[in-house]
């Protein structure tokens, strides 16, 4: 099936590994330009490793800025951006008040202003071409209130929220904004929420990862399984195509039932 991305730039923010990298990597098969921004290089194992990098932090407005113009010199005008990247608050809740509340600024700078600087640069430049495809990772963490990282999950509703503003501001100017919730999936972010949790446990209830992921996806995944980064790129890169021209303003989810099953 032609997704009719030949050729088109593609910002993948968070593209150097986990969902980002796997996004990268899809629309580079479709036949897609895609850009990495991220912190970090992805390492040579990584699907997106031969991909054109820019490092980037998104929570310095002006580096945003700057890079989306360097990118547009360099690559061409941008008409797809993923936004990928996000941060954990490494604390665990259970109760929430587990979380010290400094841990709380980093996440929402990173996440909430993280967005808002990619949004302010993608957005006018979009609109002023009358054309583009905007998707925002988002998490069920962000649709059902969860404590496990009470900063995480209150960030991700945020963006579920202004990436439906997004999209009503943008639809005018033939601009899409959708929004992107993945269940468990084997990321770093994942992995980082089991070491947290772990660090709580007496040293006869600590689990490995694989333990502690078995439990959880047993526990509160109807489909019983992981999702796979893969996964849930091959839904973002449909909402980046003309195949979902007529889609915007939606949140959806790959979690294996999580949400329903909630």
């Amino acid at each position: 099936m032609d997704l009719g991305i030949t050729g088109q730039t593609a910002v993948v923010t968070g593209g150097s590994s986990g969902i980002g990298a796997a996004v990268a990597a899809l629309l580079k098969v479709e036949h897609a330009r895609p850009v990495l921004w991220d912190l970090r290089p992805p390492d040579q194992a990584s699907p997106a490793a031969a991909l054109p990098f820019l490092q980037v932090d998104i929570c310095d407005a002006t580096a945003v800025q700057n890079s989306w113009d360097h990118t547009v010199q360099q690559h061409g005008p941008v008409s797809i951006l993923v936004h990928c990247a996000a941060a954990g608050s490494g604390a665990y809740g259970f109760p929430w008040t587990n979380v010290p509340i400094a841990a709380w600024s980093r996440v929402l700078e990173v996440n909430i202003m993280g967005m808002t600087h990619v949004a302010h640069a993608a957005g006018p430049a979009m609109a002023a071409q009358k054309f583009g495809a905007m998707v925002f990772l988002a998490s069920v963490a962000g649709q059902m209130g969860s404590p496990t990282d009470p900063p995480y999950s209150a960030s991700k509703a945020a963006n579920i929220n202004f990436a439906q503003v997004l999209a009503k501001d943008l639809a005018p100017h033939n601009v899409r904004v959708n929004s992107v919730c993945p269940g468990m999936v084997k990321t770093p972010l994942n992995r980082s929420v089991w070491a947290a949790w772990n660090q709580q446990q007496q040293p006869h209830d600590q689990l490995t990862y694989e333990e502690w992921a078995d439990q959880k996806i047993r526990r509160v995944v109807p489909l019983g399984r992981w999702q796979r980064p893969e996964d849930v790129a091959d839904l973002i890169v449909f909402l980046c195509s003309r195949r979902a021209s007529e889609i915007t303003g939606q949140t959806i989810n790959v979690d294996g039932g999580t949400v329903m099953h909630w």
